[in-house]
């Protein structure tokens, strides 16, 4: 009982063995699954990058956009969901549900036009637990 470990390898060859492995896991890979490693193989004829636009206005312009679109979109589904439930014989706190999720999503739109495209990411999905509720409601 010498107090050796059985394996000939140190903690230190094992740490450099894992940390190997990491850095090969994080490789960027092209079509047919070869590594890109070259900073060239990242770019396109004109110099660009291959996977990003460059341009935060653009970015922007897209967040805002995204936004906008989805606060509409869920905006017409709340009011659609409320106005169905308002033609049948359900609680009259499933319509108002639907109602204030739809309220929360068409506040959270115009933030989103505004720019506020976080804030308005976590209204629609207030939003829609909000409505949500109401369909557990029914």
């Amino acid at each position: 009982m010498s107090g050796r470990p059985d394996s000939d390898t140190g903690p230190d060859t094992a740490d450099s063995e894992a940390a190997a492995d990491q850095d090969e896991s994080h490789d960027l890979l092209d079509e047919s699954d070869k590594p890109l490693n070259e900073p060239d193989d990242l770019l396109d004829e004109s110099g660009d990058l291959l996977d990003e636009s460059g341009d935060p206005l653009e970015d922007a312009r897209r967040a805002r956009w995204t936004a906008v679109g989805t606060g509409a979109a869920l905006t017409l589904a709340g009011l659609a969901a409320a106005l169905l439930r308002l033609t049948r014989s359900a609680p009259a706190l499933v319509p108002a549900a639907y109602a204030a999720g739809a309220a929360v999503c068409a506040a959270a739109s115009v933030l989103g036009s505004r720019g506020r495209t976080r804030r308005a990411l976590w209204l629609l999905i207030a939003g829609v637990m909000v409505m949500a509720l109401g369909d557990q409601f029914d």
